[in-house]
């Protein structure tokens, strides 16, 4: 199945010069959830702005259910709903004003069940009456959701959905995002939050300096670039490491007490299992072991600084 986003050497330069995108290429597949992590800066809200019509790209192609993002814009758009960064709402209107009007600007019929159903999934039912001035942020950012959903498209952006948003709030979105997933919808989602993407998302990109570094399926993304460590609490100090030992991945803590070694999260079960074999030959015993892993985080640490 042809993917519902393509993306070709996507580049974006401002008149200043300063480059926004440096040949982004992105396919992303119908119905998945696709988490964009990267720091302020990094050029994801560009991209987003360029499938979603708001900017115009300097060079490449941008597809969108096989229609031109810039030729056939209107098709495209109908397809899209945006959640942007800013509150940006109307103060002096009611939350069914509101979402009602941004199903109207797509060009779509009234439909008054439709908008029912939106603010009941978003718990914004009992608020549908108040003007958006009497709502928290996080009310807000659930009424910029529901003008996304009010026309009924196939794709989704959210781009930071809960920046400032309180923990419940948080994962009642979570529920509703999980929900259009199973309806068909696909979701592309930017975060500094990495857990929620780490709990969420499909696939994972992780986008520097304009550049998107990598992305792959979460977990093969983890196995692959997850580092491990296996902890040894020995019987006895040492005093320094066996010289056969080094440049193994095997290393002893400063205070003597420890061997922590790093492991191919892959061929674990072997390589683990040949060191401690090695180690009772050679009378290096333990009392105690545990193992760790990278999480999401750390991969995305140590990508984004390594391309400082």
């Amino acid at each position: 199945m042809a993917p519902i986003i393509s993306i070709r050497n996507l580049t974006k330069t401002y008149a200043n010069g300063f480059q926004a995108l440096k040949g982004i290429d992105l396919d992303v597949e119908r119905g998945e959830i696709l988490a964009l992590l990267g720091p302020n800066g990094a050029g994801k809200t560009t991209m987003i702005s360029i499938v979603c019509g708001i900017a115009n790209p300097s060079g490449g192609t941008v597809t969108v259910d096989g229609h031109d993002v810039v030729k056939d814009f209107r098709a495209t758009r109908s397809l899209i709903g945006l959640v942007p960064q800013e509150l940006t709402t109307d103060q002096f209107e009611t939350v069914w004003n509101t979402v009602s009007f941004s199903r109207g600007l797509h060009g779509k019929r009234s439909d008054p069940a439709h908008i029912e159903k939106v603010l009941r999934d978003l718990s914004l039912w009992d608020k549908k009456d108040n003007m958006l001035r009497q709502l928290s942020g996080g009310m807000k950012r659930r009424v910029l959701i529901a003008k996304a959903l009010s026309h009924e498209p196939e794709i989704l952006f959210l781009d930071e959905p809960t920046a400032g948003v309180d923990v419940t709030l948080r994962k009642d979105m979570w529920h509703v995002v999980e929900k259009l997933r199973r309806s068909g919808v696909t979701i592309i989602l930017t975060t500094h939050y990495i857990e929620e993407a780490e709990e969420i998302a499909d696939r994972v990109g992780v986008i520097n300096g304009g550049e998107l570094l990598l992305v792959g399926d979460k977990t093969a993304l983890m196995a692959k670039l997850g580092r491990k460590q296996l902890i040894l609490e020995l019987n006895e100090p040492l005093q320094e490491l066996p010289d056969r030992f080094a440049g193994n991945g095997l290393s002893l803590a400063a205070d003597g007490s420890r061997l922590i070694y790093d492991f191919d999260a892959q061929n674990e079960q072997e390589s683990v299992a040949t060191l401690l074999t090695r180690l009772g030959e050679h009378n290096i015993h333990f009392k105690d072991l545990s193992t760790q892993q990278s999480s999401l985080e750390d991969i995305f640490v140590a990508l984004v600084g390594g391309a400082k």
